[in-house]
C-alpha cells in the first residue's frame, strides 16, 4: 500500500516540501509537542494501527476522524476555478476507509462518537459505514429484511439508525435546521427499525480494523464474504439490551410514558453474562424508572420500598396536599429531596393557580416557607418569592414559619451550623416583617430565645422599635417625595447609600424590601453609574413588579462593573442571585442571564491566561461556547460582545477544528464574527502550505479589504456635475467597521493568529503604499495577493494604524517575539523613526541570542535588516558605528564603511569602537584617515587594533572566524547597552 500511494502522490497533493512546511509549523507552536499529520497515514499503511495503540495518541481518536473526514470532504476546483464536489478518487477513499478503521477501533462506541464529533461529521462517518456494509442504496430502512441481511450490513443498519433517533432527542440545538428536518420526518421509521431488530435471535458483528482491511482488498465483497462473521460479535441479548434502552429513552421525550415502562421492565430483566458493549447509565436508567412509575400512578406510597419522589408525586395525584407539606418538613430534618426537586414542586403548584385551580394559594405559600427553611438551614439565599411574602404576612404564616423552624432542628443534637443558620434566619425574620406586634411573635418564641444571646436580642428588638417608628411616619400616602418627613428621607438615604456598596445578593434584597416599604419609586435610578447593556433594558423594564425590576437591574448592572475590574468572584455571586431570580418568572432574561454568566467565565478564564496561566479552559466551557454560537432562540436580546468573544475565545484554544469544519453553514452566513474567525482559523491550519490552500486566505484578504475600504457613492448636483456627496458617510461607516474590527482583535491571544493578521496588514500597507525601497517585512507575506483591484477606495491611514496597534498590542503580550519585533522595528524605520527603530533591531536579536552571548540568527538579522541598522545609525551621526555594521553583511560593504570613516562629526564614541573591528583593511583605512589629518593618539589606537595576533591574515580560518565572532558579540552587547 505504501508504495501505490507514493506512486499516486500528486493526487494526494502533497509533496515532501509541503509535508516538512506542515511539519515546520506545527513544530512552531509553543507548547505544543510534535504532532502527527493526516498525510503521514496515508503513506504509511502500518502507522494507524502503531498510533492508535500509544497511551496518549496525538491526535486523538475522535481528531483523526475529524481530520480524515475534513479532507476527503474538500470541494476540488476546476480549470475553469468552479468549485467543483470532492473527487471520488484512491486518496479520498482511502481517507474514508482510515476514519471507519478508527471508529472501528473505538469500538463503535457511539457516546464517545457523540460527544466528540458533531452532527455532520457523525452523519458522514455512519453513511460511510453504510456504504462498507453494503446496505442497499436509494432503500429505506424501514422496508429492509433484518433477518435476511448479512451481520455486517443488519448491524450497520442498526447503528445509523440507533444514533439519528437519538439525536433526535438530545441533540437537536446542535443540528442545522435541514438536518433536522429529515431526521424529524424519519423518526417514525428509525424506531421501527430498532422495534424490528428486537425481533431478531442471531448474533451480529460489528467492522473491526481486519475486516475493514478485507473489504479495501476485495472491492468486489458483497456482504456475505469472510468479512462478515469475521468482525466483532454483539450477542443478540447485547443488542436487545442496548435498544430496549434507547427506545426507552425515546419514549420518555415523546411522552409515551407506557411504551417506556415496558422497554425499561424488558432491560431490567436481561441476564447478561458480559455487558462489555452494552453502554447504560445506571442513573439515568433508575430516573427512568422511578419517573415513569410517579407518571403512570404505578406505586404505593404507603410502601416503605417506594422513593420520596414517588411518593410526593403521589400524594399531589391524589391532591393531598397537607401530607405533602408535612413530608416537605420532615425533609427539612432529613434532607433526601434535592432543592432543585423542591423548587418544581412549587412551580407546579403555581402554575395550577395560574390555570385557575382555587384553594391553592395557601398550599404556595406553605411551600414557600418550607423551602426558604431548608434553604436558610443550608446557608442558601432566600428566595425572592419569600421575601415578597413577608412584605404583607398574616399571623397565621408567621405561625406558620416558627413551627417550621422548631420542627426543622427536632434533632436530639442538631449540628452547630444548622443552628447558626437558623438563628441568622431568625434574626432576618424580624428585620423583614414591619409590623411590631409580628416582630414580638418571632423575638418572644421560645426558639428565638434559645438560638440568640441575650445581647443579641436586646440589640435587634431595640433596632426593630426604632424602624418601625421611622417606617410608621411615612406610612400614608404622600403628594411628592419632598413631603416625607426628615427622619424617613435620612434613613431612605441611608439604605440607598448601603445600596451602592453592598456586593452581596442577600443584602441588596433586604435593603430593597425595606425601601420599597418606605417609598415607592424606581430604585435602579440610585446610582447613574449602574449600566445594564441597551440590549436588555426593554426586557428589564418591563417587568411588572416594581421590587424584582429594580433588584434585576441592580444585581445585573453590579454584576457587569465586578467583570470590568475584574472582581469575578462578586460577579459570579451576582449574578447566580439574579438568574435563581429571573428563573422563575422568565425564560427570555433566564437565557440572557445563562449568556451573561457564559461571557463572564470566558473573561474570567481569559484573564488568568494573560496573567500566564497555561491551564486549558474546562471542556465543560467550550462546550457552552460552542451552545452560544450555535444558538438559535427568536425574540432573544443578544450581546454582539458575547459572540464576538465566544469566537476569540476558541481561536485563543486553538479550537480550528471547530471553527473550520464543525460550525454550521448558516452560522458562518449570519455571524460576522464567525465568519472572521473560521476564516483566520482555516488560514492558520494552511500555514505555510501549497498554493492550493491560498484560496482561504485570499478569503480573508478580501474581508479586511472591505473592512478598511470607502464605498465612495456619486450624487449628481443641481447644476448638473457629479459630487462626493455621500463620502463622508461612507467614512463614517468605515470608522465604525474599523473600531470593531480593532476591538475584536485585541481580544486574540494566540500567537499564530496574531502572525497571520500581522502578516495580512504589513502587506496591505505595503500596497496601499507603494514604496517598494521602504517596505515592512513579516512572515508568510507570499500567501496575500501582490495587488488590489480598487486601490483608491481602501483608506490609507485606517491600515496604517491597524499595522501600528496591531503589532503593539501584539508585543504587549509577548516582548520576546523577533518576527514582531523586526516588523515593529520596520515600522519606525519607515517612518523616520530611526532612534527607536534600531533599539528594536538590537531587542530582536538580543531575544534569540540570549543576549548577545551567541550568534545572532542569519535569518534574523538578514542583510536586510543590517543595511537598515547602518542607515539607522548614519542618520544619527553614529559613523564608527556605521564602519562597525558594515563588517556583518555577507560581503562587507568598504564603500559605505570608508565614507562613514570619512566624516569628522560622529556623535559615538569613535575610537572606543575600534576594538570591534576585525576586518584588516577596514583598520588600514583608519590608519591612513588618522595619520593624513595628523590625528596621532587615534593612529596609535589604529594600530593597536590591527596588531592582534588574532587578525593575522595567515592564521587559519577558524581562527579568524572565532575572532569575528568575539568581537560581534561584544559589539551588540555594547549597543545594547546604550540604546536600551
Amino acid at each position: 500500500m505504501h508504495v501505490l500511494l507514493k506512486k499516486k502522490k500528486k493526487s494526494f497533493k502533497m509533496s515532501v516540501e509541503a509535508a516538512d512546511r506542515v511539519a515546520a509549523v506545527v513544530s512552531s507552536w509553543p507548547g505544543t509537542p510534535l504532532q502527527t499529520s493526516w498525510f503521514e497515514f496515508l503513506l504509511d499503511g502500518s502507522l494507524l494501527e502503531k498510533h492508535l495503540q500509544k497511551s496518549n495518541p496525538d491526535p486523538t481518536p475522535v481528531q483523526l476522524i475529524i481530520q480524515f473526514l475534513e479532507q476527503a470532504s474538500k470541494p476540488s476546483v476546476n480549470e475553469q476555478n468552479q468549485v467543483q464536489p470532492p473527487a471520488d478518487n484512491r486518496r479520498n477513499r482511502t481517507l474514508k476507509l482510515l476514519a471507519l478503521k478508527v471508529a472501528a477501533h473505538m469500538k463503535w462506541d457511539l457516546d464517545v462518537l457523540e460527544k466528540g464529533l458533531t452532527i455532520p461529521v457523525l452523519n458522514m462517518l455512519l453513511n460511510e459505514l453504510l456504504c462498507v456494509s453494503k446496505v442497499p442504496p436509494g432503500v429505506k430502512h424501514v422496508d429492509l429484511d433484518l433477518s435476511t441481511l448479512p451481520p455486517t450490513t443488519a448491524m450497520g443498519t442498526t447503528k445509523h439508525t440507533n444514533v439519528t433517533s437519538a439525536d433526535i432527542v438530545q441533540q437537536e440545538k446542535e443540528m442545522t435546521e435541514n438536518i433536522l428536518t429529515v431526521l424529524k420526518e424519519q423518526a417514525a421509521d428509525s424506531i421501527s427499525v430498532l422495534e424490528g431488530a428486537l425481533q431478531l435471535k442471531k448474533d451480529f458483528y460489528v467492522h473491526t480494523l481486519r475486516t475493514l482491511d478485507l473489504l479495501a482488498a476485495d472491492a468486489a465483497a458483497n456482504g456475505e464474504t469472510e468479512s462478515s462473521t469475521a468482525g466483532l460479535c454483539i450477542s443478540a441479548d447485547e443488542l436487545h439490551c442496548q435498544v430496549h434502552y434507547d427506545l426507552g429513552g425515546i419514549f420518555f421525550q415523546q411522552g409515551y410514558f407506557t411504551c417506556l415502562y415496558g422497554s425499561l421492565f424488558l432491560l431490567n430483566v436481561c441476564q447478561l453474562d458480559s455487558t462489555i458493549h452494552v453502554h447504560l447509565d445506571e442513573k439515568r436508567l433508575a430516573g427512568y424508572w422511578n419517573a415513569c412509575k410517579a407518571l403512570t400512578g404505578d406505586c404505593d406510597p404507603s410502601d416503605s420500598q417506594t422513593l420520596p419522589y414517588d411518593q410526593i408525586n403521589s400524594l399531589i395525584r391524589a391532591c393531598n396536599y397537607q401530607a405533602v407539606i408535612e413530608a416537605f418538613i420532615k425533609d427539612n430534618v432529613s434532607r433526601s429531596l434535592p432543592n432543585h426537586f423542591r423548587r418544581s414542586v412549587l412551580r407546579e403548584f403555581l402554575y395550577k393557580v395560574q390555570q385557575g385551580e382555587s384553594g391553592l394559594d395557601e398550599v404556595c405559600h406553605k411551600i414557600c416557607v418550607c423551602n426558604a427553611i431548608r434553604d436558610a438551614l443550608e446557608g442558601e439565599i432566600l428566595s425572592v418569592r419569600f421575601q415578597q411574602l413577608l412584605l404583607k404576612p398574616s399571623k397565621r404564616i408567621v405561625d406558620f414559619i416558627l413551627e417550621v423552624c422548631t420542627r426543622s432542628l427536632e434533632k436530639d443534637c442538631p449540628p452547630e451550623t444548622s443552628r447558626r443558620n437558623m438563628a441568622n434566619f431568625m434574626k432576618t425574620l424580624c428585620e423583614s416583617l414591619e409590623e411590631l406586634s409580628l416582630v414580638f411573635m418571632v423575638s418572644s418564641h421560645k426558639l428565638f430565645m434559645e438560638l440568640l444571646k441575650e445581647e443579641e436580642r436586646k440589640v435587634l428588638v431595640e433596632q426593630m422599635r426604632k424602624r418601625s417608628a421611622t417606617i410608621n411616619l411615612s406610612a400614608k400616602p404622600l403628594p411628592s417625595f419632598y413631603d416625607i418627613p426628615a427622619s424617613a428621607s435620612v434613613n431612605i438615604g441611608q439604605l440607598e447609600q448601603q445600596l451602592i456598596l453592598s456586593l452581596e445578593p442577600r443584602r441588596i434584597r433586604q435593603i430593597l424590601i425595606e425601601l420599597h416599604g418606605m417609598a415607592e419609586r424606581p430604585f435602579w435610578r440610585v446610582n447613574s453609574k449602574w449600566e445594564v447593556p441597551s440590549d436588555y433594558i426593554n426586557v428589564i423594564l418591563s417587568i411588572k413588579d416594581n421590587l424584582t425590576k429594580d433588584l434585576v437591574y441592580i444585581l445585573m448592572a453590579k454584576g457587569l462593573h465586578c467583570i470590568s475590574i475584574k472582581d469575578f468572584g462578586h460577579a459570579r455571586q451576582l449574578f447566580s442571585a439574579c438568574l435563581e431570580l429571573v428563573t422563575e418568572f422568565s425564560p427570555k432574561l433566564r437565557q440572557v442571564m445563562l449568556n451573561e454568566m457564559l461571557l463572564l467565565e470566558v473573561r474570567a478564564h481569559e484573564t488568568m491566561a494573560a496573567e500566564g496561566s497555561k491551564e486549558r479552559p474546562p471542556p465543560d466551557l467550550v462546550s457552552r461556547v460552542r451552545g452560544y454560537l450555535e444558538m438559535r432562540i427568536h425574540d432573544l436580546p443578544l450581546r454582539q460582545v458575547v459572540g464576538e468573544e465566544c469566537v476569540a475565545f476558541m481561536l485563543n484554544w486553538r479550537e480550528n477544528d471547530y471553527l473550520t469544519l464543525q460550525v454550521p453553514p448558516s452560522l458562518v452566513m449570519n455571524n460576522p464574527y464567525i465568519k472572521l474567525g473560521q476564516l483566520l482559523a482555516s488560514t492558520c491550519k494552511e500555514l505555510p502550505g501549497p498554493k492550493e490552500s491560498r484560496r482561504t486566505a485570499k478569503e480573508l484578504w478580501d474581508v479586511v479589504v472591505q473592512i478598511c475600504s470607502v464605498s465612495i457613492q456619486h450624487k449628481r448636483n443641481n447644476d448638473g456635475r457629479v459630487g462626493l456627496i455621500k463620502q463622508r458617510e461612507s467614512s463614517m461607516g468605515i470608522l465604525h467597521r474599523y473600531l470593531k474590527f480593532i476591538t475584536f482583535i485585541k481580544k486574540l491571544r494566540e500567537p499564530l493568529v496574531l502572525t497571520t493578521l500581522i502578516s495580512l496588514f504589513v502587506r496591505l500597507h505595503s500596497i496601499v503604499r507603494d514604496d517598494i525601497v521602504n517596505e515592512v517585512t513579516a512572515e508568510h507575506l507570499s500567501i496575500w495577493p501582490s495587488s488590489l483591484p480598487n486601490i483608491q477606495a481602501v483608506d490609507v491611514e485606517a491600515v496604517a494604524v491597524t499595522v501600528k496597534e496591531l503589532v503593539s498590542y501584539a508585543l504587549t503580550l509577548n516582548p520576546n517575539n523577533q518576527s514582531w519585533l523586526i516588523t515593529q522595528a520596520d515600522i519606525y524605520f519607515v517612518t523616520n523613526q530611526y532612534s527607536a527603530a534600531l533599539n528594536l533591531y538590537l531587542q530582536a536579536g538580543a531575544v534569540c541570542s540570549d543576549f548577545f552571548t551567541k550568534a545572532v540568527p542569519p535569518d534574523v538579522y538578514t542583510d536586510q535588516v543590517l543595511k537598515r541598522m547602518i542607515k539607522c545609525c548614519s542618520m544619527m551621526n553614529c559613523h564608527t558605528q556605521v564602519a562597525v555594521l558594515c563588517q556583518f553583511l555577507r560581503e562587507v560593504d568598504y564603500m559605505t564603511a570608508f565614507k562613514a570613516l570619512q566624516e569628522q562629526n560622529s556623535h559615538d564614541a569613535m575610537d572606543s569602537f575600534y576594538d570591534y573591528i576585525w576586518d584588516v583593511t577596514i583598520l588600514e583605512y583608519l590608519t591612513h584617515i588618522h595619520h593624513k589629518r595628523g590625528e596621532t593618539e587615534k593612529r596609535q589606537i589604529a594600530v593597536k587594533a590591527i596588531g592582534q595576533t588574532e587578525l593575522n591574515t595567515s592564521n587559519p580560518e577558524e581562527v579568524l572566524q572565532l575572532a569575528a565572532q568575539k568581537r560581534k558579540k561584544r559589539f551588540l552587547q555594547a549597543m545594547a547597552k546604550l540604546y536600551f
